[in-house]
């Protein structure tokens, strides 16, 4: 099999799994290796995504090494057989690899839930606002590197009209609403898009109002994609550098339980229709 100069952060993730498992079994490189009939050189790059792993390698490994998870290991094994070249690889060379991951991992999500405090979460963003929301980056972006930007984000939307939508939970910071991406008009437009989308039966919007106070992880955005089992579940933070991933389970557990605050606090989902309706007849 080939092997990947720049593996995405799915293919990272199966191999980072794999290897989780073989170190759980306290099972050697050199062990796994002999399984599989290869060198420990190349078990370590599959490890690391370098090199893809098959179904079937994946079933041997696991049971040799115990694992007796049989939904974990399908659903690792279902990773494996995922070859299919999804639409953002023609992004690709042109965008940041980071980007196409978000996309990546928005489309396998089995759900994703979002958290966003400055501005409407992209999934919802209509390309004036989308566009606005890039043109305000430093250092400035170009034209063209706006533009592929917003074809991009708008690319991304379509996960919501595919045959199964995406399950999608936005919960979206009040002071996010009245930030004038764009101008008032732009602004209201996107509010009034978003309250029409949060009537999608695969999609809630959830406000969280000012009034509830400081509120847990409100520095920063958050994007929650479920897996096919929880194991597989994935976080996404954005930074200054770029978009950051992690499936470490502590991490996990405690943007689940920043999550799980957030919905306690935040408007019902038509309570927040309203709010959105109201900002923007104030605009």
């Amino acid at each position: 099999m080939a092997t990947r100069s720049t593996p995405t952060e799915r293919q990272k993730r199966l191999g980072a799994e794999l290897r989780k498992i073989r170190l759980s079994a306290e099972a050697t490189t050199e062990y796994a290796a002999g399984l599989l009939g290869i060198d420990r050189t190349r078990l370590s790059n599959m490890e690391s995504g370098i090199r893809p792993f098959s179904a079937e390698r994946i079933r041997t490994l696991a049971c040799n090494y115990g694992c007796t998870d049989r939904s974990y290991v399908e659903a690792l094994a279902l990773m494996a057989e995922g070859k299919e070249r999804g639409w953002w690889e023609r992004y690709r060379g042109t965008l940041s690899a980071g980007l196409l991951d978000i996309a990546e991992l928005e489309w396998h999500g089995a759900r994703v839930r979002t958290a966003q405090v400055m501005h409407v979460p992209g999934l919802l963003q209509t390309e004036e606002y989308a566009r606005a929301v890039f043109a305000a980056v430093l250092p400035p972006l170009s034209r063209l590197e706006v533009e592929l930007r917003v074809a991009h984000r708008m690319e991304r939307q379509q996960v919501f009209d595919r045959p199964e939508p995406l399950p999608y939970v936005a919960y979206v910071h009040e002071a996010a609403l009245r930030m004038p991406y764009g101008g008032a008009e732009a602004t209201r437009q996107q509010l009034e898009h978003l309250a029409a989308q949060s009537e999608r039966d695969s999609i809630d919007v959830r406000i969280i109002p000012t009034s509830v106070g400081g509120f847990p992880g409100a520095g920063h955005a958050l994007l929650y994609a479920d897996g096919a089992v929880p194991q597989l579940d994935t976080v996404q933070l954005d930074s200054a550098h770029g978009p950051e991933f992690t499936g470490a389970e502590a991490q996990l557990t405690k943007y689940r339980a920043h999550l799980e605050w957030m919905d306690n606090a935040a408007l019902s989902p038509t309570a927040s229709r309203d709010l959105i309706r109201k900002v923007a007849r104030e605009l």
